[in-house]
């Protein structure tokens, strides 16, 4: 697939040759100019560990090297910040990362975001607000809707989802409601590092008016889980969390639909992606996206490293940047 130099080298004598003593430099030409590198470094921060990690990359590696017909080497990242050094540092030419990240790479070194993660059909999510106190944040009574990833009918009101329907997860939805949480309301956070579980509902309660630093009283949690159970369990009346955290919980709180309702979504927090470095040929990227694309469905082998390897079910070319624009928007006003 790389370009072969030949008749750039036979065009290139001919120039001199017409040229003669001109001090003028030929210009680069097409070809020299999209000619693939040997090979390139692809990095990423696996879902799983220890000696399971060059099983879980090779298959992925392998596939990518025998289909490019170059070298892709995969080297483990220690965290998603490292991924974007990686490329910025020209360790890795391709990264597998978080939409934070993904933000970063494109900010600071000019990155081109390729594919965004998917994740049970869906590129995004909303943080979901939950109480345990639905006469003072539900404006209608809560309905029953199914979370299908799960078959779980869990409870939701303000018309986030619809009685007797496979809940959808959309947001924002209901926001208006975040506004009833009044001075010293107990709310479950994550740490600040979390997008739906501190980041966006910081910012979604802020614009509905509420003093997030001085007006709330904050109750700290860690996971998803313990941020529902703080809200079943009555340590707080408000919690946030991933779309839909209760069914993480419904074996030890098997009433979690009675005593949890959701009643508000943010705005949509983005999957990760996949990003490239500027300087990789545009051939050799659009080959690259297509391939990676297309893994997920290349085998039934490729699917379960997929998902075993970070967690996907596959890729989409429908980047939606304006998703991860946003986020660098709200990644800003936790940065200090």
């Amino acid at each position: 697939m790389r370009k072969s130099l030949l008749s750039t080298g036979i065009a290139a004598v001919a120039v001199l040759a017409l040229a003669g003593c001109s001090s003028s430099a030929p210009a680069e030409t097409a070809d020299e100019a999209t000619e693939w590198p040997s090979s390139i470094t692809l990095s990423l921060v696996p879902s799983v560990e220890g000696e399971d990690l060059a099983q879980a990359l090779d298959p992925l590696t392998t596939y990518l090297s025998e289909n490019l017909d170059i070298e892709v080497k995969g080297v483990v990242a220690s965290d998603y910040a490292a991924t974007v050094e990686a490329l910025g540092t020209d360790q890795a030419q391709v990264i597998i990362t978080d939409a934070g990240s993904l933000y970063n790479a494109t900010e600071r070194y000019d990155a081109e975001l390729i594919l965004r993660d998917v994740r049970f059909g869906a590129t995004s999510y909303a943080s979901v607000a939950y109480t345990n106190n639905p006469d003072k944040y539900c404006e209608d009574e809560p309905v029953m809707s199914t979370y299908a990833a799960s078959g779980i009918e869990l409870s939701y009101c303000n018309g986030i989802e619809e009685a007797a329907a496979d809940a959808t997860g959309s947001g924002p939805a209901g926001i208006e409601a975040l506004g009833e949480i009044a001075d010293g309301t107990k709310v479950a956070l994550q740490a600040a590092t979390s997008p739906a579980g501190y980041q966006y509902p910081v910012v979604a309660m802020r614009e509905q008016g509420v003093d997030t630093d001085a007006g709330i009283t904050q109750v700290p949690v860690e996971g998803n889980n313990n941020a529902v159970l703080a809200v079943y369990n009555g340590d707080a009346e408000v919690s946030f969390a991933y779309w839909d955290a209760r069914t993480t919980v419904t074996e030890e709180a098997p009433d979690i639909a009675e005593k949890v309702v959701a009643f508000a979504y943010t705005e949509m927090i983005p999957n990760g992606g996949v990003a490239v470095t500027s300087t990789l040929p545009d051939d050799l990227v659009a080959e690259l996206t297509e391939l990676l694309d297309g893994y997920a469905d290349s085998s039934e082998e490729a699917a379960s490293v997929m998902f075993d390897l970070v967690g996907l079910s596959d890729w989409t070319s429908e980047t939606a940047e304006d998703e991860i624009t946003r986020y660098g928007e709200i990644l800003a006003e936790f940065s200090n």
